[in-house]
Protein backbone atom coordinates (compact mmCIF):
# COMPACT_ATOMS: atom_id res chain seq x y z
CA UNK A 1 0.00 0.00 0.00
CA UNK A 2 1.29 3.47 -0.77
CA UNK A 3 1.09 6.44 1.20
CA UNK A 4 -1.79 8.21 0.26
CA UNK A 5 0.73 11.64 0.04
CA UNK A 6 3.16 10.55 -1.62
CA UNK A 7 2.25 10.43 -5.42
CA UNK A 8 2.81 6.26 -6.95
CA UNK A 9 5.86 5.37 -8.23
CA UNK A 10 5.73 5.69 -11.98
CA UNK A 11 6.49 1.73 -12.52
CA UNK A 12 3.28 1.29 -10.53
CA UNK A 13 1.44 3.31 -12.69
CA UNK A 14 3.48 1.57 -15.78
CA UNK A 15 2.11 -1.91 -14.24
CA UNK A 16 -1.14 -0.40 -13.91
CA UNK A 17 -1.66 0.66 -17.84
CA UNK A 18 0.01 -2.93 -18.54
CA UNK A 19 -2.71 -4.95 -16.36
CA UNK A 20 -5.54 -2.67 -17.82
CA UNK A 21 -4.66 -3.00 -21.62
CA UNK A 22 -3.59 -6.90 -21.45
CA UNK A 23 -7.18 -7.14 -19.40
CA UNK A 24 -9.17 -4.92 -21.62
CA UNK A 25 -7.92 -7.42 -24.77
CA UNK A 26 -9.10 -10.07 -22.53
CA UNK A 27 -12.38 -9.10 -22.11
CA UNK A 28 -13.18 -7.88 -25.92
CA UNK A 29 -12.17 -11.78 -27.03
CA UNK A 30 -14.33 -13.83 -24.10
CA UNK A 31 -16.78 -11.28 -23.43
CA UNK A 32 -19.78 -11.09 -25.17
CA UNK A 33 -20.85 -7.93 -23.73
CA UNK A 34 -17.64 -5.95 -24.71
CA UNK A 35 -17.79 -5.50 -28.80
CA UNK A 36 -14.11 -3.64 -29.00
CA UNK A 37 -11.20 -1.81 -27.33
CA UNK A 38 -9.41 0.65 -28.50
CA UNK A 39 -5.83 2.49 -27.00
CA UNK A 40 -6.48 6.27 -27.20
CA UNK A 41 -3.63 7.89 -28.53
CA UNK A 42 -4.75 11.67 -28.65
CA UNK A 43 -3.98 12.68 -25.43
CA UNK A 44 -1.00 12.67 -23.69
CA UNK A 45 -2.13 10.17 -21.19
CA UNK A 46 -3.11 6.52 -21.62
CA UNK A 47 -6.39 5.27 -21.54
CA UNK A 48 -8.64 3.42 -23.53
CA UNK A 49 -12.52 2.72 -24.50
CA UNK A 50 -14.23 -0.37 -24.14
CA UNK A 51 -18.06 -0.20 -26.32
CA UNK A 52 -20.26 -2.39 -24.34
CA UNK A 53 -23.46 -3.80 -25.48
CA UNK A 54 -26.74 -3.55 -23.78
CA UNK A 55 -30.18 -3.86 -24.37
CA UNK A 56 -31.65 -0.58 -22.73
CA UNK A 57 -28.88 1.43 -24.14
CA UNK A 58 -27.47 -0.24 -26.94
CA UNK A 59 -23.87 1.06 -26.93
CA UNK A 60 -21.77 2.43 -23.85
CA UNK A 61 -18.66 3.76 -24.32
CA UNK A 62 -16.53 3.38 -21.15
CA UNK A 63 -13.15 5.06 -20.90
CA UNK A 64 -10.36 3.77 -18.40
CA UNK A 65 -8.10 6.50 -18.09
CA UNK A 66 -4.88 5.47 -15.36
CA UNK A 67 -3.94 9.35 -13.54
CA UNK A 68 -1.52 10.24 -11.14
CA UNK A 69 -2.85 8.25 -8.63
CA UNK A 70 -6.44 6.32 -9.77
CA UNK A 71 -7.72 4.75 -12.71
CA UNK A 72 -10.83 6.79 -13.83
CA UNK A 73 -13.29 4.86 -15.04
CA UNK A 74 -16.07 6.79 -17.06
CA UNK A 75 -19.11 6.59 -19.43
CA UNK A 76 -21.64 8.78 -21.23
CA UNK A 77 -25.41 8.03 -19.60
CA UNK A 78 -27.01 10.93 -21.23
CA UNK A 79 -27.45 14.14 -22.62
CA UNK A 80 -28.77 17.41 -20.41
CA UNK A 81 -31.94 16.59 -19.71
CA UNK A 82 -34.33 19.05 -21.73
CA UNK A 83 -37.54 18.57 -19.52
CA UNK A 84 -38.42 17.97 -15.29
CA UNK A 85 -34.77 19.14 -15.14
CA UNK A 86 -35.10 18.88 -11.41
CA UNK A 87 -37.08 15.38 -11.16
CA UNK A 88 -34.24 13.98 -13.41
CA UNK A 89 -31.12 15.05 -11.12
CA UNK A 90 -33.22 14.33 -8.42
CA UNK A 91 -33.98 10.39 -9.85
CA UNK A 92 -30.27 10.21 -10.59
CA UNK A 93 -28.83 11.43 -7.33
CA UNK A 94 -31.06 9.50 -5.23
CA UNK A 95 -29.59 6.87 -7.88
CA UNK A 96 -26.02 7.98 -7.02
CA UNK A 97 -26.57 7.28 -3.15
CA UNK A 98 -27.98 4.08 -3.49
CA UNK A 99 -24.49 3.00 -5.46
CA UNK A 100 -20.81 1.52 -4.29
CA UNK A 101 -17.47 3.57 -5.64
CA UNK A 102 -19.38 5.26 -8.46
CA UNK A 103 -21.80 8.34 -9.04
CA UNK A 104 -23.34 10.37 -11.64
CA UNK A 105 -21.89 13.43 -12.49
CA UNK A 106 -22.69 16.70 -14.94
CA UNK A 107 -20.17 16.86 -17.49
CA UNK A 108 -19.89 19.15 -20.54
CA UNK A 109 -22.61 20.60 -21.99
CA UNK A 110 -24.55 19.44 -19.10
CA UNK A 111 -24.81 15.80 -19.84
CA UNK A 112 -24.76 13.38 -17.70
CA UNK A 113 -21.88 10.77 -16.89
CA UNK A 114 -21.05 8.33 -14.46
CA UNK A 115 -17.81 7.87 -13.03
CA UNK A 116 -15.54 5.83 -10.37
CA UNK A 117 -11.68 6.09 -9.28
CA UNK A 118 -10.14 3.57 -7.80
CA UNK A 119 -6.57 3.99 -6.35
CA UNK A 120 -3.56 2.61 -8.37
CA UNK A 121 -2.50 -0.05 -5.66
CA UNK A 122 -6.09 -1.67 -6.23
CA UNK A 123 -6.40 -2.30 -9.74
CA UNK A 124 -6.45 -6.03 -10.36
CA UNK A 125 -8.48 -8.27 -12.31
CA UNK A 126 -11.23 -8.50 -9.67
CA UNK A 127 -11.49 -4.82 -9.60
CA UNK A 128 -11.42 -4.32 -13.17
CA UNK A 129 -14.29 -7.03 -13.58
CA UNK A 130 -16.04 -5.23 -10.92
CA UNK A 131 -15.93 -1.87 -12.10
CA UNK A 132 -17.01 -3.34 -16.01
CA UNK A 133 -19.49 -5.29 -14.90
CA UNK A 134 -21.19 -2.51 -11.92
CA UNK A 135 -21.45 -0.28 -15.25
CA UNK A 136 -22.86 -1.93 -17.42
CA UNK A 137 -25.61 -2.87 -14.49
CA UNK A 138 -25.78 0.61 -13.93
CA UNK A 139 -26.23 2.08 -17.28
CA UNK A 140 -28.70 -0.67 -17.97
CA UNK A 141 -31.21 0.20 -15.06
CA UNK A 142 -30.50 3.56 -15.14
CA UNK A 143 -30.71 5.00 -18.92
CA UNK A 144 -33.91 4.28 -19.66
CA UNK A 145 -35.80 5.82 -16.17
CA UNK A 146 -33.64 8.93 -16.91
CA UNK A 147 -34.46 9.76 -20.20
CA UNK A 148 -38.05 8.83 -19.36
CA UNK A 149 -37.92 11.88 -17.11
CA UNK A 150 -35.61 14.25 -18.99
CA UNK A 151 -37.32 13.57 -22.51
CA UNK A 152 -40.93 13.01 -20.97
CA UNK A 153 -42.68 14.03 -24.79
CA UNK A 154 -40.34 12.32 -26.73
CA UNK A 155 -42.00 8.89 -24.93
CA UNK A 156 -44.80 7.47 -25.78
CA UNK A 157 -46.67 4.50 -23.93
Amino acid sequence: MTDRHTPPSPELRQAVEAKVGEWLHVQVAENPAVDSVELDTSTDTVRWVARLLGEEKAVSAVWFQVRQRSLMVETYLMPAPEENVAQCYEYLLRRSAKLRGMGFVIGLEDAVYLQAAVPLDWVDDDELDWLLGSFYEVVEQSFRPAMRIGFASRFVD
